[in-house]
């Protein structure tokens, strides 16, 4: 799992690429995205805006955060299939 740094004054689109093998002829039909752990005073200060879904790829803004702070970024999609699934990106903010 790689961690993305950012900044506390960013905003930066993340994706999760699904991959055409893996979803092997399904689709993404939804897609849901959450910060961890939801906690006051800790998810509370990172933002998630504007989801999307572009063919096999899923798309968060991620916003805020404070420095010094590891966040959970989870990603959970539903299939054409009726199958679900879900990745998770960690993020630390920092001062840069």
């Amino acid at each position: 799992m790689s961690i993305f740094l950012k900044d506390p004054a960013s905003l930066l689109d993340h994706a999760v690429d699904w991959g055409s093998q893996y979803l092997a002829g399904r689709s993404i039909s939804a897609s849901q995205w959450r910060v961890e752990p939801d906690q006051a005073g800790v998810a509370a200060g990172l933002s998630l805006a504007l989801p999307q879904i572009a063919g096999g790829r899923t798309l968060i803004r991620i916003g805020g955060g404070q420095a010094g702070q590891v966040y959970r970024v989870v990603n959970r999609v539903n299939l054409s299939d009726g199958n679900s699934d879900e990745r998770t990106l960690l993020v630390r903010v920092e001062e840069r």
